[in-house]
């Protein structure tokens, strides 16, 4: 996997105009790891998309080895014809397994057994068929609009395009949040162009999951951050987290409410996003095509160019 750096800085930049901006703490994506203040100035001027800047300050930079966040102006590899890995980002599914607390774990039974297979088949040839029950919400799970809208669409109505190999936009976020600051807003996600992607949001909350720490002081997608992602043009949007919504603020669920009114395909329950770079990769998560039905697991994973 190739290095990745980031710039460390404080910074201020006057405007020729007159007027400037000041800024502490501030990181920065780098396309490689040597570069001169005037390069990653320049760098920061497109990030934050500025004109008629006179001067930039750079202050206490430093250069870090760490993982791109997503920096506009600082392109990534995107080679579809290069060599690609897969990164799975689905929970697997086992018996007894809590999802969402309160709702049913799932039960797996045998239909048939290997041994009772053995009397209906040539000698040496078993199988095995086994029942599973279990709620649509388990595990990791896609959203259609008909969970939320008695005439919205339905599993098997989901278009194929919408679900598969989709371009990615993930917002790493395990820093961005406290438990008096919950909520991701649109000024979050404000800094990319997301028309036709995959927005993947990577709280870290997915390291709970299966515990009882999983289902309290979650973080969700805000109200303003699900129209901001419908104005966007997204796809689909997905987290690693409890709900899209906060669901301790009472029965409320405005994102949900947002994004499959607007065909937005939500997924919940993500796992590993830590391991898919900001920008660059390609994301799937397709559930089988259930009339009637408007939610259900998917296998979803990430795939990465090689040089990730």
């Amino acid at each position: 996997m190739t290095k990745e750096f980031r710039a460390h800085f404080d910074f201020a930049i006057a405007f020729a105009n007159g007027g400037g901006i000041h800024g502490e703490g501030f990181r920065l994506d780098l396309p490689r790891e040597r570069m001169t203040e005037e390069e990653i100035g320049v760098l920061l001027i497109a990030h934050l998309g500025l004109a008629l800047v006179s001067n930039v300050e750079l202050r206490d930079l430093r250069i870090v080895e760490e993982p791109h966040r997503g920096s506009r102006g600082v392109e990534t590899s995107d080679d579809a014809a290069g060599e690609r890995r897969v990164i799975d980002l689905s929970h697997a599914i086992e018996a007894g397994l809590v999802t969402y607390p309160g709702l049913p774990a799932p039960i797996i039974s045998p239909h048939l057994t290997r041994e009772d297979s053995r009397s209906k088949y040539a000698p040496g040839t078993e199988f095995a068929m086994d029942i599973i029950t279990m709620i649509g919400n388990t595990g990791t799970y896609i959203d259609s609009p008909f969970h939320r809208y008695a005439d919205g669409g339905d599993l098997a109505s989901l278009e194929l395009s919408t679900l598969v190999d989709l371009p990615a936009e993930v917002f790493h976020l395990r820093d961005a949040w406290s438990a008096d600051r919950r909520g991701i807003e649109a000024a979050t996600l404000a800094d990319r162009d997301l028309r036709g992607a995959a927005v993947l949001l990577d709280t870290g909350w997915d390291r709970h999951f299966g515990t009882p720490e999983y289902g309290v002081g979650s973080p969700f997608l805000t109200e303003d951050g699900a129209r901001f992602l419908v104005d966007a043009g997204v796809i689909l949007v997905g987290i690693d987290a409890l709900n899209i919504d906060d669901t301790e603020s009472g029965g409320e669920r405005p994102a949900h409410s947002i994004l499959l009114a607007a065909g937005i395909h939500v997924v919940e329950h993500l796992t590993g996003l830590d391991g898919v770079p900001a920008r660059g990769s390609r994301f799937t998560a397709v559930p089988p095509a259930v009339r009637g039905f408007g939610t259900f697991p998917v296998r979803a994973f990430a795939t990465v160019a090689m040089s990730h």
